[in-house]
């Protein structure tokens, strides 16, 4: 059977090392697998907008697409940007692919999350559906939009079915490590802050993800590692790759993101993997990518709690060995890109019928 060719609108790169991106590459890989032709457009601009060069490259992504083209669109790429698809919606199937809210991302004045807000819903009621990455984004996208355009649910796949390692015991020096872009809603800043509180015991924290998304940011997040005194027990990595991302999860004790918000989570669910224990906070859809036989989890934001949370992994080997064996047990469950390719497949015929 011939399929028609899928049309994927991504902002910037698609190697990119977030998890949006990483989602985005995972399903156009496992489409072209199916046999489902899949055309990337990488865009020019700032995105989310509004930005004159980034609505110039969406207008003339879709502008050069054939009526009648079904055409998938990060929500980075749309949300800001709803002229281009308000222009299109009626002569193509348009899709929209939202990994969470923009007006939801931590750190926006009220002015800049109120005009994302606006934005966001007439860029998305122009789309024939939308597909979500958790239960949690839709559930958002439905109460905000009202009404809403049909949505199906596409969470993330893992790589292995199977746990990368078995448990393993604490080092006599544990390593803890947070996978994250350096940016507010990830919330290193207030890792630091609980670090800080810590620091009769043996740890050593590695800090893995690009500073270049809020260089002010992550300047901030330098400053404060020197003011606590966290220099020589705090490492920033940076950006890293596949494998090296793959070294540090082997070599790490436990798992830590204290984010403010999340439309899925795809770092949890690696660190689970690698049978790692999570500490992380009860924000977004946290709570429904790591269940509480993985993790501890805490309110957004309290950094006593953060603490002791962290401070309990480390003092008890065997609450550390069971929540290693939790965490193992439950990537068992998930399902893999694969199958994850095969749902997405489905839901873009679903929500592209006419």
């Amino acid at each position: 059977m011939t399929h028609a060719e899928i049309h994927l609108v991504v902002p910037g790169r698609l190697d990119q090392r977030t998890g949006g991106y990483i989602y985005d590459r995972r399903i156009a890989e496992g489409l072209r697998a199916l046999g489902r032709p899949v055309r990337v457009h990488s865009l020019a601009g700032v995105f989310p907008g509004p930005d004159a060069d980034a609505e110039q490259a969406l207008e003339a992504a879709l502008a050069g697409l054939p009526d009648g083209s079904t055409v998938v669109i990060d929500g980075l790429a749309l949300g800001g940007l709803p002229g281009p698809a308000d222009r299109h919606h009626q002569r193509l199937t348009l899709l929209g692919l939202v990994h969470h809210p923009l007006c939801e991302e931590t750190g926006l004045s009220p002015e800049r999350a109120g005009e994302l807000a606006v934005l966001e819903r007439s860029a998305l009621r122009a789309c024939r559906g939308l597909v979500a990455t958790s239960s949690h984004t839709a559930d958002r996208l439905r109460e905000w939009l009202r009404p809403a355009p049909p949505i199906r649910v596409v969470t993330p796949g893992i790589a292995v079915t199977q746990p990368v390692r078995p448990p393993t015991g604490l080092a006599a020096t544990p390593l803890l490590l947070c996978v994250g872009t350096l940016v507010p809603r990830k919330g290193q800043d207030l890792l630091l802050q609980a670090l800080a509180r810590m620091h009769d015991r043996s740890w050593h924290c590695i800090l893995a993800g690009s500073e270049a998304r809020d260089p002010l940011f992550a300047g901030r997040v330098r400053a404060e590692m020197a003011r606590l005194g966290l220099d020589d027990r705090v490492e920033i990595r940076g950006e890293c790759t596949e494998q090296e991302l793959g070294q540090l999860y082997r070599r790490a004790d436990v798992f830590v993101l204290p984010s403010w918000h999340e439309g899925y989570g795809m770092a949890f669910i690696e660190a689970m993997a690698h049978s790692l224990p999570v500490v992380a906070t009860r924000a977004g859809a946290i709570p429904s990518t790591v269940p509480a036989s993985a993790g501890l989890l805490v309110t957004p934001g309290d950094v006593d709690a953060l603490a002791g949370s962290l401070r309990r992994v480390l003092d008890d080997p065997g609450l550390h060995a069971t929540l290693a064996r939790g965490a193992g047990e439950h990537v068992r469950g998930l399902p893999s890109w694969a199958e994850v390719s095969r749902q997405f497949a489905a839901a873009v015929m679903a929500l592209g019928a006419p």
